[in-house]
């Protein structure tokens, strides 16, 4: 068992988001703004599509931090 499915067995959730960039959007430039978004946001790639058209999707996730009161 990985230290990811331990963490879901143990009640972890993960936040998402879905990106969606247009046909117009260069790849390399399509790239850097995932690569700044898993860099400064904390969001890794959990998958990504493209369809027909050209336009791409990509599905991003990161941990849910959950804080207890103290109090």
């Amino acid at each position: 068992m990985t230290p990811t499915d331990r963490w879901i067995a143990a009640g972890g959730t993960y936040e998402t988001r879905v990106v969606t960039l247009s046909p117009s959007i260069p790849r390399p430039e399509a790239t850097r703004y995932l690569t700044g978004e898993a860099e400064y946001g904390r969001w890794e790639l959990d998958r990504s599509a493209m369809y027909w058209g050209g336009r791409r999707q990509a599905w991003l996730r990161r941990k849910a931090i959950r804080v207890e009161s103290t109090l």
